[in-house]
């Protein structure tokens, strides 16, 4: 198969799912993993697309909002790891908050059989997820219907939010920096993400490896806001290490282990 057509059938993968791997695709092209490393170097060149750890991703611009979708497509494996090292930080009798997103999703079908918690939510999708359990209250915030997210934003989901007082906020976004932290193409979704994060005392991101070192136009929260990221093994090792440098604790779900957690020192 010559260049120029294997580039193509990945630039369509990667419109359509969003994300590639590298083994996944060399495999349904006949190629080896070599040749399609360099296809995909002369591809994130050309800008046709953004090279991670074992693949590549969408280039998404800054002001890019991607749907519900779009993002249920992308790492779903690793979402779901992250979801499970995050179900670790909960305990019984908690109050915590969890924004919109396709992880905090996977978190939330994982806290269906909880015996006792409090979940404040803006995101419709969680609150639906949560409406059989039992022993899991559910508060879902008033607001105006944000349709890509499925998730309820705006001045109303801001003022709901702010006379509570929840032990720990779990938000996602598009992206994940050391120099600029959380970050959404949306004003507005990140007006509401901030005031969502304001309502606990300990702040977790969840952030998959496509997120990771990307940034969007709108800053969610700061890193110096931000007390714990959790992401898979996957993401960019010298970035997370620049993210502990800046003070957050990282936990890092992987492949055939539970969790490789490490605290930054001060």
């Amino acid at each position: 198969m010559l260049a120029v057509e294997r580039r193509r059938m990945i630039a369509e993968r990667v419109r359509s799912r969003g994300v590639v791997s590298v083994a996944e695709m060399a495999e349904a092209l006949g190629t080896t993993e070599i040749t399609l490393r360099r296809d995909l170097r002369a591809m994130a060149k050309a800008g046709l697309l953004v090279r991670t750890h074992g693949g590549a991703i969408q280039p998404a611009g800054l002001g890019h909002e991607p749907s519900y979708s779009e993002k249920a497509q992308q790492a779903a494996g690793e979402k779901a790891a992250i979801a499970r090292l995050a179900l670790e930080m909960v305990r019984p009798g908690d109050s915590i908050v969890l924004g919109p997103g396709t992880t905090t999703l996977a978190l939330a079908r994982l806290l269906i059989h909880y015996p006792e918690l409090t979940v404040v939510t803006n995101s419709l999708l969680v609150a639906q997820a949560l409406m059989e359990s039992p022993r899991v209250e559910v508060i879902l915030t008033g607001g105006t219907l944000r349709r890509p997210i499925h998730a309820l934003v705006g001045p109303a989901t801001e003022e709901s939010v702010r006379a509570l007082r929840a032990s720990q906020a779990f938000i996602s976004g598009n992206g994940f920096t050391a120099d600029r932290g959380l970050s959404t193409p949306s004003p507005v979704v990140a007006a509401t993400d901030r005031a969502l994060a304001g309502a606990a005392q300990h702040v977790v991101v969840l952030a998959d490896y496509t997120k990771i070192g990307q940034e969007t136009m709108c800053q969610t929260v700061p890193a110096a806001r931000v007390h714990t990221l959790i992401t898979d093994s996957k993401a960019d090792a010298a970035e997370l290490q620049a993210v502990r440098d800046a003070g957050v604790e990282v936990r890092v779900a992987g492949e055939g282990v539970d969790v490789e957690s490490s605290r930054a020192t001060a």
